[in-house]
Formats: C-alpha cells, sequence, structure tokens
C-alpha cells in the first residue's frame, strides 16, 4: 500500500483537494474516502464533501489495485494426454503456470478454460489474486515440460497428496555450465534468500528439506549435460542445489547468468510418473527436450542423444 500525505488546500473539497494533489479522478477519490483510506489530522474521516480550513494535513491510503477477472485466451497448448480425471500438457518455456495478484493473461489457466473442466474452479474466485482451479503443481515460468492439470476435486485431493507422499516420480534434463560428480544426491534445505525474496538458498529464511539425486549425461569441456531427480517439490529446487554445487543452469539469469546459446534457462521437465486416481496404477508421461535445449548443447559441442541418454 502507498501512503500519501499532504497539506489541506483553503476551502476546497476533501474528494476535490484528493484527487488534484493525487493525480487521479474524484470518483476515485471519493471511493477512498467512502471505503476509509482517508484521515484529516490523523483521524479517518468518511465525508467527501467536507470543505477544508487550509490547516489540516490529510492523509490518504493507497490500497493496491484489485486484479481483475481472470479470463480464457486462445493460447496454443501442447496436450499430450487426456482423460475424465486429468490432463497432461508439454508446457513451453514463457508461460506461468496460474494467474497472480499481477498478472492475469497469458498464463497455463487462461490456456486452459473454456478447454476443459478444472477441479476446484467453484472454489476460486476469478477476481482473487491467487487463481489457479486445476494446478496441483507448478513449472517456473522458463522451465518447460510435463505439467499435470486435475479435472475433477476427486483427482486433485488424490495428486495432491500423491506429491506431498512422494508417491510421484520426477526426472528433469538441465544443461549445466561447468562440471560436477558422475553421481551426486544433495540433502540441503532450502530457504527464502533475506537478501533477495525473489530468490532462494541453501538455508535462509524458513527452510525446508530438500534432496535432488543429478546424473551426468555426458560433458564438454566446460558444460555438462545433466539429468536431476528431485525428491521433494521445494521452489527453484534443481537450480538453487546445483548452483551450490558450482555449476549453475546455463542462461539462468537469477542463479547464474545469461547466455547467446540459449534465451532462458536450460531446464526441462522430462518424465513424470504419478498413480492414476482412478485405480492408483503407476503412469508415466514423458515430453520431448524442446529444440532450444538441444541446439544450445550441440553449440557447446555436446552429442544427441547423448551417450548415457538414447531415451531422449
Amino acid at each position: 500500500m502507498e501512503f500519501k500525505t499532504f497539506e489541506a488546500p483553503k476551502g476546497e473539497r476533501l474528494d476535490v483537494a484528493i484527487a488534484q494533489e493525487l493525480s487521479m479522478s474524484r470518483a476515485y477519490a471519493k471511493t477512498l474516502i467512502n471505503e476509509g483510506h482517508v484521515q484529516i489530522d490523523g483521524k479517518p474521516f468518511g465525508k467527501a464533501s467536507k470543505k477544508l480550513t487550509g490547516s489540516e494535513i490529510v492523509s490518504v491510503i493507497i490500497p493496491p489495485e484489485k486484479p481483475m477477472m481472470v479470463e480464457a485466451e486462445d493460447i496454443p497448448l501442447d496436450i499430450i494426454y487426456e482423460d475424465s480425471y486429468l490432463a497432461v500438457i508439454h508446457k513451453p518455456a514463457g508461460l506461468v503456470a496460474h494467474p497472480t495478484a499481477t498478472l492475469r493473461t497469458n498464463t497455463v489457466v487462461n490456456a486452459l478454460l473454456g478447454k476443459m473442466q478444472l477441479s476446484k474452479d467453484n472454489q476460486f474466485d476469478p477476481n482473487s489474486e491467487d487463481y489457479r482451479p486445476g494446478i496441483v503443481h507448478r513449472l517456473d515460468k522458463d522451465t518447460s515440460g510435463i505439467m499435470i492439470i486435475a479435472k475433477t476435486n476427486e483427482a486433485h485431493r488424490h495428486l495432491a497428496n500423491s506429491f506431498k507422499k512422494r508417491l510421484t516420480f520426477k526426472e528433469y534434463v538441465a544443461i549445466t555450465v561447468g562440471h560436477i560428480e558422475n553421481e551426486v544426491i544433495l540433502d540441503a534445505p532450502i530457504g527464502r534468500d533475506t537478501m533477495n525474496r525473489k530468490k532462494m538458498t541453501i538455508g535462509g529464511a524458513n527452510t525446508r528439506s530438500a534432496k535432488t539425486h543429478f546424473t551426468v549425461l555426458e560433458q564438454t569441456q566446460s558444460h555438462s549435460l545433466i539429468k536431476a531427480k528431485p525428491y521433494s517439490g521445494r521452489t527453484h529446487q534443481i537450480r538453487v542445489h546445483l548452483k551450490h554445487l558450482g555449476a549453475a543452469i546455463l542462461a539462468d539469469s537469477a542463479y547464474g547468468k545469461k547466455s547467446e546459446l540459449i534465451s532462458r534457462q536450460a531446464l526441462h521437465a522430462f518424465r513424470l510418473s504419478i498413480p492414476h486416481p482412478e485405480n492408483n496404477e503407476a503412469i508415466t508421461f514423458t515430453a520431448q527436450v524442446p529444440n532450444d535445449i538441444l541446439e544450445a548443447w550441440l553449440a557447446l559441442g555436446g552429442s544427441w542423444p547423448p551417450k548415457k541418454a538414447d531415451y531422449l
């Protein structure tokens, strides 16, 4: 919220004075007064027509803008599987999982609305800050790959519980700047970076356990192609763990640095296995590694498919 204070102009109406001083419409100024966001000399005042004497101090609290309604958008989506319980998409890089207070368009949810039924849709308000029907788990905006979408509330509960109890199995492919040992299991808790709230770090604030198994698929002189299997689902987990190992992901602007070879972090959710909500039987989905990662690896001198992973 913003807090604005100014000396009252003599003889002016309160709503007019606020509108002129803060460069806003008179209607919006009146709304702020009516909703209790205005004080005169430190005391709440709710009458827009009050004539000011010129001796008062006017204080105005400007609340954050309310999010707009989330609407369906015609965004192409690669739906690789769908049944009455769930759908599986290959999320492209650049697409956020769901709307937030500051982002109301160009998300997976926007793309799904109108295409299919989504779980918990009646439990979320499209005008609320966090609108995420169907979203059981998330991928970072610039990470591509497999995402599961729940279509019913029953499926949502089952899938969410499967992720929580670690009954799902995930595999990612990443290009790193630098090398790590051939097989590494890193068990290092992750928390919020106290110097930069948008980032995570080993340790930090409100840490939670995090464990990742890394396998080197191939190396060039200065880079590695790596498979990552996270055993937990912490924010930025693979990115933070690889940075901690001294081999940040290629083009990861938050934990490494940008690259001319690829415009986003070279991280892809390649495979995901889940117990199906209908019968609890394991079902596995894969999404081919995108061309931008493949081309970056070839440009670095790597081969495709890599020697230790002909399934890619």
